[in-house]
């Protein structure tokens, strides 16, 4: 009985002092370092093609030959049309050039301060933007300003108070002048983006020489007239090119 003990005894410190050595023996556990987390960027390089709709006022401030004043006023109303364009991006700047046209109906008339018995009217019926941008872009948002020059259809008329027909006309006259704008633009998917924006197109005054209903030159003639225009937009674009960058 004792060398039973003796004998469980002995096997269990040997149990004991082996198990150390067998742990010492196993292969060190290998830890792996975490892969780097990556940000995708927006990329803002390509081609775009997109549409736009909104509000435009073009002024009017009209004087005769002799210099008299006779009126002005705001011709408000809607625009829409659509533009065309190229960027590239370098860090976070990006550049681009586009080219924008739109239909408008901007159209008001007011009392001619001269003659009681007329108004003084004009619509503008389409304008164009050819301007080159710069901005500065946050992932997917972008701020930028434009300029360049602007292009626009406009007539002005003179309209009889009793019946409401034109008494004379400058007909639809082409006017170029210069353009500056901004806008911020948010990308909403990989390849479509909408955006809103400011354009203030340079068109002053200037001459225009009115016909009568008989197709006689008017009395008056030259008279000076036309303002510039302000248009607010909304847009949306469609782009080709890659739709993220991976940043490490």
């Amino acid at each position: 009985m004792n060398k039973l003990l003796i004998g469980a005894v002995g096997a269990l410190v040997i149990g004991f002092g082996a198990a150390p050595a067998s742990a010492a023996d196993l292969a060190p556990r290998h830890y792996t370092k975490a892969p780097p987390m990556i940000a995708a960027i927006y990329d803002w390089s390509g081609f775009y093609i997109g549409a736009n709709g909104g509000w435009g006022s073009a002024h009017d401030h009209r004087f005769n030959a002799a210099g008299v004043n006779l009126g002005s006023y705001d011709a408000d109303g809607g625009v829409a049309g659509g533009q065309i364009g190229y960027r590239w991006q370098t860090g976070s700047w990006v550049l681009g050039l586009e080219a924008q046209g739109d239909w408008a109906d901007l159209s008001a008339r007011t009392q001619n301060l001269n003659n009681t018995a007329n108004q003084i009217a004009s619509k503008l019926d389409a304008f164009g933007l050819f301007t080159g941008q710069v901005g500065y872009a946050w992932n997917s948002a972008l701020l930028y300003a434009k300029g360049g020059a602007a292009v626009v259809d406009q007539g002005f008329d003179f309209i009889s108070n009793a019946t409401g027909a034109k008494t004379a006309s400058s007909g639809t006259d082409t006017h170029w002048g210069a353009t500056i704008g901004a806008g911020v633009e948010v990308g909403i998917a990989p390849n479509w983006s909408v955006a809103f924006e400011y354009d203030h197109i340079f068109l002053d005054r200037h001459d225009a020489n009115f016909t009568t209903a008989a197709g006689t030159p008017s009395a008056g003639n030259p008279y000076r007239t036309g303002g510039d225009v302000d248009l607010v937009t909304a847009r949306i674009n469609y782009r080709w090119g890659g739709p993220a960058i991976a940043r490490y």
